[in-house]
């Protein structure tokens, strides 16, 4: 399964990367998150882990797979069955930015948790958008 949100925002694209990749100050900006902690030292990098805890979901561990400064990043977190990938990019769009979150589940129960938790993910992914553009647009 295979979830997807996108934002215009505001701001120039290193700005919002910069609120972006603040991991751990998620919770600050969007209710999706409850907390969010490096397991690893910043700055994010491949290989850096970071433990999200969200409402209603278990509590995951992401690891980075791909990162390009500026650019994206792309996180797994797995479970019994499911591999969840997660990518973020920011690329000027205009006079600002654009933000696109993609999130797919995969494996043997990955179709059936993305079903179960399909409205939640979608909302999630757009409090998400709403979130980043609010913070980086009262700048």
């Amino acid at each position: 399964m295979e979830f997807h949100a996108e934002t215009v925002i505001d701001a120039e694209p290193r700005h919002v990367w910069m609120i972006f990749t603040r991991v751990e100050e998620w919770p600050d900006w969007t209710n999706s998150v409850t907390s969010a902690t490096r397991l690893d030292p910043a700055p994010l990098a491949v290989g850096k882990r970071v433990r999200i805890r969200q409402p209603k979901l278990p509590t995951t561990v992401w690891t980075l797979t791909e990162y390009t400064e500026g650019r994206s990043w792309t996180w797994v977190a797995t479970g019994p069955g499911v591999r969840t990938t997660a990518e973020h990019v920011v690329e000027p769009h205009g006079d600002g930015a654009k933000v696109t979150l993609r999130l797919r589940q995969e494996g043997p129960v990955g179709k059936l948790v993305g079903k179960l938790t399909a409205g939640l993910t979608d909302r999630y992914l757009a409090m998400e958008c709403e979130g980043l553009k609010s913070r980086a647009e009262q700048a």
